[in-house]
């Protein structure tokens, strides 16, 4: 079993930066693709990113220039740096972990078995 642990979010102004961190408990994260996702209030659930094992990178239209996915295998962590944020950024961010399997697709939430708590980014106009 793979729990997940988010931390970094907060109450920021436009423009501001934010880095995200997610943190397994019980495993090691290396051969796991880590996505991170977020859920805005009364909204669906939205892909942000992803990275898979070996550091290739995917990101949504909404995010992409802004938005940056790395992994510290060392240090077991993997990281959402979030800059230039918007208002429309405002959401409980939520970091989830999968091994590949066939028929996997990365951008959707029903892929992953393992998820975090979530961590809320709040961005002021």
């Amino acid at each position: 079993q793979v729990q997940l642990v988010e931390s970094g979010g907060g109450l920021v102004q436009a423009g501001a930066s934010l880095r995200l961190s997610c943190e397994p408990s019980g495993r090691a994260l290396s051969n796991y693709v880590m996505s991170w996702f977020r859920q805005a209030p009364g909204k669906e659930r939205d892909f942000v990113g992803t990275i898979t094992s070996g550091s290739t990178t995917a990101y949504a239209d909404s995010v992409k220039g802004r938005f940056t996915i790395s992994r510290d295998n060392a240090k077991n962590t993997v990281y959402l740096q979030m800059n230039n944020l918007k208002p429309e950024d405002t959401a409980v961010y939520y970091c989830a972990a999968s091994t590949p399997y066939r028929g996997f697709d990365y951008m959707d939430g029903s892929s992953y078995p393992y998820w975090g708590q979530g961590t809320q980014v709040t961005v002021s106009s």
